[in-house]
């Protein structure tokens, strides 16, 4: 919902540029909510005789909101008269999709982190309670508040709020998505005429089937399985959106925004955003998700996904500029890392010879976990917990693959090595070599 959100919005904002100078904005900001995303009128860009460029790394808070008739006081008569929980166009409900993007011009990267919504915080109004109540609560300005003192104070610039409808009309406006999707899914819900039915493999979805597959959470890993989905579809997003075909769907996506988005961002900040975006090469955006574990059966009233505050702490200073943290830097030691091998090729001898180099230089920690359903060309070297230079050093002893920084991989693991044929390949020519000495 979140990378459709971003890409959607500013792509949009590029034809809205030459119509209009009206803020994209449909709910107002207290002079004390409007302080909690920097003072009024605080310029976050620059324009010259080209498009609007960022000036300072950006933060932005990206909500998906999912707003039933129950969730607004529709009255009983209208529900009943439906026949179930209807979706509404609006903006003040739990959110479903937490995101922070950051888009910095010094290191043209862009970092997006994902926030479960099941995160156990402090939110205003509340108390102790689930994260996605924040915005239900105070609005996108007590969002914003909540997970920046998540984050160690890291600020928080802009916010845009979607609903689902908006997700679903937006990805049509794109044309759809060619994602794989992992698995066969099936799930039914009449009381909000919710049916998903998806089966596995490469497949372009339109905006019912792509919402099919990033509402869908009914599986081992709940609603952190979804986010690893939605990563899914915003790496795919990232690869084929930005793309001069875009252009021509122009006034369908800015109809689409004008209608089921809020932001506080300006016209000329949604541009720079895009240009920004279409600037940045795909191995410089970072998708990272909140440390963190499960609570445990019995640990909680309710089922929590609870943060790691060392690696959060961690994780804000490299990625979102936070202030340093007080505690001492730990040296490298590869039999610490935590290293999962997850097999796209079904070759068992890949594996084996894998887990032989990865011993030979002294990393003791590695596992194997459940298959890679979609079969690689390149072997991916997942940096699960955000550690580049982890992932770098072991992509460089390999040999192969590519690295990325998401979460797409093992929960438990630092890093994650998704094996593809580049990597079987290369065991193969090694064996023969070493029969033949």
């Amino acid at each position: 919902m979140s990378g459709v959100a971003v890409l959607s919005a500013t792509a949009g904002a590029l034809l809205a540029y030459t119509m209009s100078t009206k803020p994209l904005m449909q709910s107002q900001l207290s002079p004390e909510e409007q302080a909690i995303f920097g003072t009024h009128g605080d310029r976050l860009t620059r324009a010259g005789f080209k498009l609007s460029e960022l000036t300072r790394p950006v933060n932005i808070l990206v909500l998906g909101v999912k707003v039933l008739t129950t969730d607004v006081n529709t009255p009983a008569a209208e529900i009943k008269k439906q026949g179930y929980h209807a979706l509404v166009n609006s903006f003040d409900g739990l959110t479903d999709t937490i995101l922070l993007l950051r888009f910095d011009p010094a290191t043209k990267k862009i970092a997006a982190l994902s926030i479960p919504r099941d995160t156990r915080t402090k939110v205003e109004g509340r108390g102790i309670a689930k994260i996605n109540e924040a915005n239900l609560v105070g609005g996108p300005a007590g969002s914003a508040k909540a997970i920046s003192e998540l984050l160690d104070g890291v600020p928080i610039d802009r916010y845009i709020r979607i609903n689902v409808q908006g997700v679903e009309k937006l990805i049509d406006a794109l044309g759809g998505v060619t994602v794989y999707v992992p698995k066969d899914m099936k799930y039914q819900d009449d009381s909000q005429h919710l049916y998903i039915n998806l089966k596995a493999g490469k497949q372009h979805l339109d905006g019912n089937k792509t919402l099919q597959l990033l509402r869908y959470r009914h599986d081992e890993n709940g609603d952190i399985g979804r986010i690893q989905r939605q990563q899914l579809v915003m790496r795919a997003l990232t690869e084929q959106t930005l793309s001069p075909n875009t252009l021509t769907r122009m006034p369908q996506i800015l109809s689409v925004v004008q209608s089921h988005l809020d932001t506080n961002l300006s016209m000329d900040e949604l541009v720079a955003l895009a240009n920004f975006g279409v600037q940045t090469n795909r191995s410089n955006i970072q998708m990272l998700m909140l440390p963190g574990r499960f609570s445990n059966a019995g640990e909680y009233r309710a089922s929590y996904w609870l943060p790691d505050s060392d690696r959060i702490a961690k994780m804000a200073t490299q990625h979102f500029d936070a202030p340093l943290s007080e505690s001492e830097p730990v040296d490298f030691d590869p039999a610490r890392l935590r290293i999962a091998i997850s097999n796209s090729t079904g070759s068992d001898r890949a594996v084996r010879s894998l887990v032989k180099s990865l011993a030979g230089a002294g990393y003791r920690n590695v596992y194997i976990t459940k298959s890679w359903s979609e079969p690689l060309d390149t072997t991916h070297v997942v940096a699960q917990q955000g550690d580049t230079e982890s992932a770098t050093t072991i992509r460089d002893l390999l040999n192969v693959g590519e690295v990325r920084v998401e979460s797409t991989g093992n929960l438990g693991s630092d890093i994650t090595i998704q094996v593809g044929k580049d990597w079987l390949e290369q065991s193969r020519e090694q064996g023969r070599a070493g029969s033949s000495e």
